[in-house]
């Protein structure tokens, strides 16, 4: 006789029954998920709280700031959405609808493109 994977009672009914309830087989999945789940809930927090800053800092569509005003509210630079290069070669680093490039003497362009708006 087999026994329920979460909590090891027996397992009566069917040959491939692998949980003896639905609270032991959801227990099960969530402990087993949990991981990947924190990872990409840190990631999509650290994503969101990027673009709040480039929000903050680009009132307008467009503003120039030194690197130092993004690191000090905490910005990661290592976590973006999406890149996006210019005719010229430029390349853009996004973070959902806004994007920031890397200027000379640690400077930052950063811009917000509305055509993402709907």
């Amino acid at each position: 006789m087999s026994q329920c994977l979460e909590c090891g009672k027996p397992l009566m009914g069917r040959v491939d029954k692998k949980f003896c309830s639905d609270m032991c087989r959801n227990s099960f999945n969530n402990r087993l998920n949990s991981d990947a789940h924190n990872l990409m809930r840190n990631m999509n927090n650290q994503l969101r709280k990027n673009r709040r800053i480039l929000e903050e800092a680009c009132p307008e569509d467009k503003a120039t700031l030194p690197k130092t005003i993004l690191l000090s509210k905490g910005f990661d630079f290592n976590l973006m959405t999406h890149l996006r290069t210019t005719q010229k070669g430029s390349v853009y680093h996004f973070v959902y609808d806004y994007g920031y490039l890397a200027l000379e003497n640690d400077f930052y362009l950063v811009v917000r493109d509305k055509r993402l708006e709907k």
